[in-house]
């Protein structure tokens, strides 16, 4: 999913992702089935799939059931149904918005998720990739807040005192943190907020995300997204997985539990924890390679990166039986959970 290099400009390599175990599946074929795949930042436990009447598969998505969602959406992200705009992901988003403006200078909190940087190279503006916030003089500053992969969390104050005329924060992996560390509660009027579905929810095939802004330029948004922008199932597992308090709740003290259990496991083979979120660890290790290709052996799939040589992501183990597979991978052996 999301990832750092910055690759991926026109005429350059494309970035890579996570999630995509066709490659590491080819380099190792004799790896014991089936693969755990720890290199995306999604919750393995997904939100339950309801049935789904036949016409959300047969006919094209209504106005209303768009607006059911956006209702369920505003509810949960704490602003009001005019900013909201849905998209099939945030993916989608991010590749809209260079076109909201003209050239203009950007400047990107960074190293951070690489399909930022591409998408506004590739539509002719010029983007410099800063170290922090205080060195982000642009007309359009990009945050992704938590960052990914490091986790680092900026303050909303910090953030609204940022003079550009118009600031995106990316705020994927913010769904299990406090309310307070999102900018949807009190939305400044240059602000753009980018919210992920899939990722909490851990469906992230069903292709869906959000856009909070103020309402005119929600209203753009849609215009660039066009009509029918998101599929009749997404609306109707959107729009009933959020209204879904319960299961948030369950949700978040469950991965607390297991980000403390990977944290311990990961410390005992050797690993620093540089950061992360509620779904994926960032850790540092002096033989980050051998353990790429030694976990790959054992067919579990990790994230490295090319512009931080000596890290990996690991995302959550799905219950204890991929805790346990991944303990002996990297011969710790005691027992985890």
């Amino acid at each position: 999913m999301q990832d750092v290099p910055n690759t991926g400009v026109p005429g350059g390599k494309p970035v890579a992702h996570g999630g995509d175990l066709g490659e590491v599946r080819r380099r190792h074929p004799g790896a014991p089935q089936p693969w755990i795949d720890l290199s995306t930042g999604i919750n393995p436990l997904p939100y339950p799939v309801p049935d789904l009447p036949a016409d959300d598969w047969s006919r094209l998505p209504s106005h209303e059931a768009e607006q059911t969602l956006i209702e369920a959406a505003a509810a949960r992200y704490r602003c009001e149904s005019n900013q909201l705009v849905a998209a099939p992901g945030t993916q989608a988003l991010i590749q809209v918005l260079p076109r909201l403006v003209a050239r203009s200078r950007i400047a990107i909190v960074g190293p951070t998720y690489a399909e930022h940087e591409l998408n506004w190279r590739r539509h002719g503006h010029d983007v410099s990739i800063v170290a922090d916030l205080e060195a982000a003089n642009a007309d359009v500053v990009v945050v992704v807040n938590p960052n990914n992969p490091t986790g680092r969390l900026l303050p909303t104050q910090a953030l609204r005192d940022t003079a550009a005329k118009l600031l995106i924060v990316d705020e994927a992996f913010i769904d299990l943190l406090p309310a307070e560390a999102s900018l949807a509660g009190d939305l400044p009027d240059n602000a753009i907020l980018l919210r992920s579905f899939g990722k909490t929810y851990g469906l992230a095939g069903v292709r869906l995300g959000f856009a909070i802004a103020a309402a005119p330029l929600a209203q753009r948004l849609r215009e660039e997204l066009g009509p029918w922008a998101v599929s009749g199932p997404a609306l109707s597992i959107g729009a009933t997985a959020l209204a879904d308090d319960a299961w948030l709740r369950e949700t978040a003290a469950r991965l607390a539990g297991d980000v403390r259990t990977l944290d311990a496991l990961l410390g005992s083979a050797g690993f620093t924890i540089l950061g992360g979120t509620p779904l994926f660890r960032l850790a540092s290790h002096p033989a980050t390679q051998e353990k790429v290709e030694g976990l790959a052996r054992r067919g579990i799939h990790v994230r490295a990166f090319t512009d931080l040589p000596t890290c990996l992501r690991f995302g959550l183990p799905r219950g204890d039986e991929e805790f346990r597979r991944l303990s002996a991978a990297l011969q710790v052996p005691q027992k985890v959970r």
